[in-house]
């Protein structure tokens, strides 16, 4: 396999009540062209992050690096994961909204699928952004400024959004489109 993203960093956004596939499946694509990825969470390093299917525990991930010790200008994109308990808690993380906030600033690839689009929300940036997410988020998306539709991926810039684990082959697409686009090609 050619290593498309090879020198790239991804970081990958989570805690507790992960979508497990939603971690895994990404991760592994981005790792397989060459991509380094890092388990980001608002615990310590080397502490567990419980993922889940759907409402079933899942596997446990071990954290790669605090939220506070990440510093976003070090990644080439951002990756939230969904699941309904994930994202929520990271909405109630001052140090999570703010990476979010702070990394959406450097005008690299932001990509959220599921219920992660949440956390943009929280942070200040779904204003005038076109989205998709898991249908019950399209009320919160829309009330916070945002134009929801209902479709597997959905790119507007470096925004990229997706609904639900089935949809992950055309996300991690595009994620690695928007990675290998020039830098100044991204709005």
């Amino acid at each position: 396999m050619a290593k498309s993203l090879q020198g790239k960093r991804v970081a990958m956004l989570l805690t507790d009540g992960v979508e497990q596939v939603e971690y895994e499946k990404p991760r592994k694509y981005l790792e397989e062209r060459g991509a380094t990825v890092e388990l980001i969470a608002p615990k310590k390093r080397g502490e567990k992050v419980q993922g889940f299917n759907h409402l079933t525990p899942g596997s446990q991930f071990t954290v790669e690096r605090a939220v506070e010790e990440a510093r976003p200008e070090d990644y080439d994109a951002l990756v939230l994961p969904g699941g309904v308990a994930n994202p929520d808690q990271l909405r109630l993380s001052r140090k999570a909204v703010e990476f979010v906030s702070h990394f959406a600033q450097t005008g690299h690839p932001v990509a959220a699928i599921c219920h992660g689009p949440w956390l943009l929300i929280n942070a200040g940036l779904v204003s005038g952004r076109h989205l998709t997410s898991w249908p019950s988020l399209e009320t919160d998306l829309t009330n916070a400024g945002g134009r929801w539709t209902d479709e597997p991926v959905v790119v507007d810039g470096r925004f990229i959004t997706s609904r639900k684990p089935d949809d992950i082959p055309m996300f991690n697409e595009q994620i690695e489109k928007a990675l290998s686009r020039p830098q100044a090609a991204h709005a």
